[in-house]
């Protein structure tokens, strides 16, 4: 599995160029559904199992975009202005080091800022290393995503794109391991989330599931002086009751957590204040879904550093087998 983490963490995917993640995400699975498609917004729909009287079509979803930045100017000494793709801080910017889908290495700088005030996005640019704009080797509207080797601090996991790279894990994991399932489940592995949760929502419309499950990270509430959260690390699978986008399915909720008691996975309830999930885009397609989300609490989001537990990955992937192995009752 950790071999798996570095690879997909360590590949570029900014929302609305997710090819090379979705490519490595095809090679892991293939052979392993029963069918795999494109669809015309770029999202991975792989469908494993046929329906049968007792079981149910299933969308579980997991988005593989992460944030990154796109170039709106370059200078005359070959310097790039940039906005964000996603949610970014600037204060994680400073000093970063990016990559662009071209192959193109650069490095976050800042202008002179005044003591005691944090920096604006509008006042940092990228180095490539130009001298010009004519040897610039990237140009308006090219995009990269953050650039950082995967990290491991004993059980802890540290990575660029945690989110949600890990939650594409858990799928992947979870899908070779369903052998018998009575439901028809479709994994989707969307693009755009970071930008609107916008793949998540064609999708759903072309699935045209009974039942759905986000998978995504979290905050977490553990270390000094954070928000008052009760999720942490090493702590066990979350099982969200809501975000800022949308009430997870009360049935849902009691289902998962029910089955996380009778297989002994650790577990923990998220109330999460603000953010959002492909559980909102499942919940509210055609005439209405039952959802619920599984997650994964997480240090430092959208950084280039975000920090999972390996205990927590690995109890939501016991989950999602256990949640998929059986008839549902809600």
């Amino acid at each position: 599995m950790r071999e798996l983490i570095k690879k997909l963490v360590e590949t570029p995917g900014p929302s609305g160029f997710e090819g090379k993640i979705r490519d490595a995400v095809i090679e892991e699975i293939k052979g392993h559904v029963d069918e795999m498609r494109v669809d015309a917004l770029g999202n991975l729909i792989a469908r494993k199992g046929t329906k049968r009287a007792d079981g149910l079509r299933i969308m579980i979803s997991v988005h593989i975009d992460e944030i990154g930045l796109m170039v709106t100017h370059v200078d005359a000494h070959g310097f790039l202005r940039f906005i964000g793709i996603g949610g970014i801080n600037p204060l994680t910017c400073l000093g970063g080091r990016v990559l662009f889908m071209n192959g193109t290495h650069g490095v976050i700088g800042n202008e002179k800022m005044e003591a005691g005030k944090a920096p604006t996005l509008d006042q940092l640019f990228i180095d490539v290393g130009a001298t010009s704009r004519e040897d610039c080797p990237v140009g308006v509207g090219d995009v990269c995503g953050f650039e950082r080797p995967y990290a491991e601090f004993g059980d802890r996991l540290v990575a660029k794109s945690m989110d949600d790279r890990i939650a594409a894990v858990i799928a992947i994991e979870g899908l070779k391991a369903l052998k018998n399932s009575p439901h028809e489940v479709h994994f989707v592995f969307s693009v755009q989330e970071e930008v609107g949760i916008r793949g998540a929502t064609t999708a759903a419309y072309g699935v045209d599931p009974d039942l759905g499950l986000a998978i995504d990270v979290t905050r977490s509430g553990d270390t000094p002086r954070t928000i008052k959260m009760e999720t942490a690390l090493g702590k066990g699978v979350a099982i969200k009751v809501r975000d800022a986008s949308f009430i997870a399915d009360p049935k849902v909720v009691n289902w998962m957590v029910e089955t996380a008691r009778a297989e002994g996975i650790p577990y923990q309830m998220e109330v999460l204040e603000a953010g959002g999930t492909d559980g909102r885009a499942i919940q509210m397609t055609r005439a209405g879904v039952p959802a619920g989300c599984i997650s994964i609490a997480c240090r430092y989001i959208h950084s280039p550093s975000e920090m999972v537990d390996k205990n927590d990955v690995e109890a939501a992937i016991k989950l999602l087998v256990a949640l998929l192995s059986k008839p549902v009752k809600l």
